[in-house]
């Protein structure tokens, strides 16, 4: 891809320099807020499934200086695109990119090694979608060789016994995402992300758990993404551009009040 089919943007009000492709494969708000919602601490590895241009890698690079971030891209033109990205914001001694399919993950990467998975996986069955025209958009949103089912099993195999794998999805494929983690993770928490705090169904969701637990999912408040007058609400600007952390449950083993983001729907 030359650089000229590419536009220079930034992500977190500024604090990551970002290239991307200026057609097909644009960045949207789901991997800023998958990123914010990892719970990693300093010195924890990272597995970024299905990375793309490096989003989610570099704002959890940008809020966890400690941690190390590897991702895995199945294009190798978008991968490459990563790469810049992170030597861009001068974090290759943190955080690198790595070419490989999920169905069958390249050998340096080892099974059980991360602390935390995050995945955006495509978004639409394979058997019922209409692919969008570009093959990178369709890559993205389309499911190929791999279900999600697939998808959610080779992630956790990556994950270390009390791991965490968080990922963020399509509401109205709960179902399916519930049936792909049911008794290989627990303490599952399902946040929805509520466009406006008007009744409208949430469009995304992030669901987490961790392997090896074994206690009861929870539905958490969520957040709300819009005002009524459509600008981002004080809460989401505050992961979207301040680039701060999104707690999905208050911290394990801990008895805290309940966070700001799963109170936001009932404040709003």
């Amino acid at each position: 891809m030359d650089d000229q089919d590419l536009s220079e943007d930034a992500l977190l009000g500024g604090k990551v320099r970002f290239l991307q492709p200026a057609q097909g494969y644009r960045v949207a708000v789901d991997p800023i807020f998958l990123a914010a919602a990892v719970p990693a601490a300093p010195g924890e590895q990272i597995l970024d499934v299905g990375a793309g241009t490096g989003a989610a890698s570099l704002c959890l690079a940008a809020r966890m200086p400690d941690c190390r971030i590897v991702g895995i891209e199945l294009q190798r033109e978008l991968m490459r695109i990563a790469i810049a990205n992170i030597e861009a914001n001068g974090w290759a001694k943190r955080a690198e990119m790595i070419a490989g399919d999920l169905a069958t993950l390249p050998p340096r990467l080892m099974a059980a090694s991360f602390d935390h998975v995050m995945t955006n996986p495509p978004f639409l069955p394979a058997d019922s979608a209409t692919k969008p025209p570009l093959r990178q958009r369709a890559n993205a949103h389309v499911e190929s060789s791999l279900t999600l089912r697939d998808w959610v099993k080779n992630s956790l195999v990556m994950l270390k016994n009390g791991g965490c794998l968080t990922m963020i999805h399509r509401a109205d494929r709960l179902a399916d995402l519930l049936a792909a983690i049911d008794g290989k993770i627990g303490d599952i928490v399902v946040f929805p992300l509520w466009p406006k705090a008007d009744g409208r169904p949430a469009k995304r969701i992030l669901v987490q758990g961790w392997k090896g637990a074994k206690g009861p999912l929870k539905l958490a408040q969520g957040l709300v993404v819009h005002e009524a007058d459509g600008r981002y609400s004080d809460l989401a600007t505050s992961v979207l551009r301040g680039g701060q952390a999104m707690p999905l449950r208050p911290p394990r083993q801990a008895k805290t009040e309940p966070s700001p983001f799963q109170e936001s729907r009932r404040h709003a």
